[in-house]
């Protein structure tokens, strides 16, 4: 036999696939991503628990932002629904069309959070538009321990 050849490098695309580092955790990585997608908690305790895996910790990170910008959307939303109802005369029209807007967002953010879940739960390292590249640069940025 010859001398041993070292593995080949993984095919194009397939860098951040769940199996690609070893995990912290006692669970698959395509689960412990899909479970860190729970926004903002679910992300925050993944993030603190899984030390290897880069997959699991994109998608924990993606959650934490994620979680914040739909936790702070909800803070802004309930103050425009305020200050639009304290209008007199037009403020019951513009509460109504603010519902309207502010209901059809958080259908979109539901959306977003279960295509990323599908996509963990599947092994495909998706990211949610705008947040995903931010998610990266963090996880990319520190060294993992």
């Amino acid at each position: 036999m010859g001398p041993a050849q070292p593995p080949p490098p993984p095919p194009a695309g397939q860098e951040g696939s769940p199996g690609s580092d070893a995990s912290s955790l006692d669970l698959p990585p395509n689960v412990a991503a899909a479970i860190a997608c729970l926004p903002l908690v679910g992300g925050i305790i993944f993030y603190i628990l899984e030390k290897r895996n880069g997959f699991v910790r994109f998608y924990a990170m993606q959650s934490i932002i994620f979680g914040g910008a739909w936790f702070l959307f909800n803070i802004v939303s309930t103050v425009v629904h305020t200050v639009f109802g304290a209008i007199p005369a037009i403020g019951g029209i513009l509460v109504f069309f603010w519902a309207i807007i502010a209901a059809l967002i958080q259908i979109a953010f539901i959306v977003f959070w279960i295509i990323a879940t599908v996509k963990a739960f599947t092994g495909v390292r998706w990211d949610i538009p705008y947040i995903g590249p931010m998610a990266r640069k963090q996880v990319e940025g520190r060294p993992l321990v």
